[in-house]
């Protein structure tokens, strides 16, 4: 493998600088700072919808966990179709203007599923054609979203955006389960004979927390050649699509940086899919200890983000990518070999923070590589994959657990990436090409 080219020494004065970058550099901007607080209201919001959403389904269909494996895939369904299609548009569009439309949909999207539930009309069914709604809303809202940061801070504080723009759902998850459950509790006291009025309650609270997004895209202040900027001339979708997918495919390491991602997230198993099989049957905890186990995640998470916010416009970034997947794949394996409640929450911890160390740094990259007009076409790609290819590598895993039980399958998922994480490191030299 090729050695690391090393950088001309800088100013002393510059290398203090950039010693000493806060973590929460990027909230310096204005448009950055009201966007990123309004997401995080709106974030909790989201994660009140999805426990309420979740509990609703049990409730009506007596406990299926089939229904809800159906909700689930036709949201990640609705990505799988729409997902370059968003890209493409929102590329061709004044992305503050589309978002205000995205979110508006799924503000409204919101509102119908608490009128149908606290009206007792809601079914299985309108809940999975919503579901399906709201991927589609998010398959254009995503793109978008994602390429309108680079119009809100400058170059050198991009990774620092990414990276605390990754707090929001994350942190938002940290807080929003329990606020859910929380509030649950308050609406039942209130519901008036209503069995369905606690979920109703949140799936308005929902719709209400997206009115904070709006008035801040409204009062956004972005440079008008900045907005040109980044969009793209309107032409054939199916060519536009096209040009995006080549553009990566040119690029000298996209096609690596993105394969490594995906394998993460395909042959990673969500915590929501091991934690509860390894929680019960390995290390015999009780309900307060599994919720730990789900928080240390959630917090390595949070703190990768601080982490690789803290280190900015970083020059060997695919030196961070590739050692971010091989502590992912050590913490992995170590939590598959764990018998041990502390040992288990700290490869959890370390788990969280590779995790996002692969997610930020390949975002950032995926925004720096490639033209400003075609960004929102190449966000898509992160779009489905997250919410796409995350879902659908757990049938397999979930199989796979059933045949040969969770420890075994974690072991081989974290030595298949591991092994794909040395292929990029040793055979395709990819820190070189960064």
């Amino acid at each position: 493998m090729s050695r690391i080219p090393t950088l001309p020494e800088e100013p002393a004065q510059e290398r203090t600088t950039k010693r000493r970058i806060s973590p929460l550099q990027a909230l310096r901007y204005r448009n950055f700072r009201l966007l990123w607080i309004s997401l995080i209201v709106s974030s909790i919001g989201t994660w009140l919808q999805i426990v309420s959403q979740s509990l609703l389904v049990l409730k009506i269909t007596h406990n299926s966990p089939i229904a809800l494996g159906i909700v689930s895939l036709a949201q990640a369904a609705s990505f799988f179709i729409f997902a370059f299609i968003g890209g493409s548009i929102a590329d061709q569009s004044d992305k503050r203007r589309f978002l205000l439309i995205t979110q508006s949909l799924s503000m409204l999207l919101a509102f119908i599923l608490g009128i149908i539930t606290i009206m007792g009309i809601v079914q299985v069914w309108m809940i999975v054609l919503l579901a399906f709604c709201s991927g589609t809303v998010l398959s254009f809202d995503q793109p978008a979203r994602s390429s309108l940061v680079p119009n809100l801070v400058p170059r050198e504080d991009l990774m620092n955006a990414i990276s605390l723009q990754s707090i929001v759902f994350n942190g938002a998850a940290f807080v929003g389960p329990t606020l859910a459950g929380v509030m649950i509790v308050v609406f039942s006291n209130a519901r008036n004979g209503n069995n369905l009025f606690p979920y109703a309650g949140n799936f308005f609270l929902n719709g209400i927390s997206f009115l904070g997004v709006l008035v801040v895209l409204y009062m956004l202040q972005i440079p008008r050649d900045a907005a040109e900027q980044s969009m793209a001339k309107r032409g054939p979708l199916l060519a536009s699509i096209r040009a995006s997918l080549s553009t990566v495919r040119r690029d000298e390491a996209l096609p690596w940086v993105l394969s490594g991602y995906g394998a993460l997230l395909f042959f990673g198993p969500s915590n929501t899919l091991i934690l509860p099989i390894f929680g019960t049957q390995i290390l015999h905890l009780n309900a307060a200890q599994l919720g730990l186990l789900f928080s240390a995640g959630g917090l390595g998470t949070i703190l990768g983000a601080l982490i690789v916010a803290s280190l900015g416009d970083f020059k060997y970034k695919g030196l961070l990518l590739l050692c971010s997947l091989l502590v992912w794949t050590s913490s992995l394996l170590i939590f598959a070999l764990s018998h041990f409640f502390g040992i288990s929450l700290l490869a959890l911890l370390l788990f969280g923070i590779s995790q996002n160390g692969v997610g930020a740094t390949t975002i950032t990259l995926l925004q720096t590589r490639v033209p400003p007009q075609m960004r929102g076409r190449v966000m898509s790609l992160n779009t489905l994959m997250i919410m796409g290819i995350r879902p659908l590598g757990d049938f397999p895993a979930s199989w796979l657990i059933a045949l040969i039980g969770g420890p075994l399958t974690v072991l081989l998922c974290a030595s298949i990436v591991g092994l794909y994480s040395l292929y990029l490191l040793l055979a395709r030299s990819v820190v070189r090409t960064l």
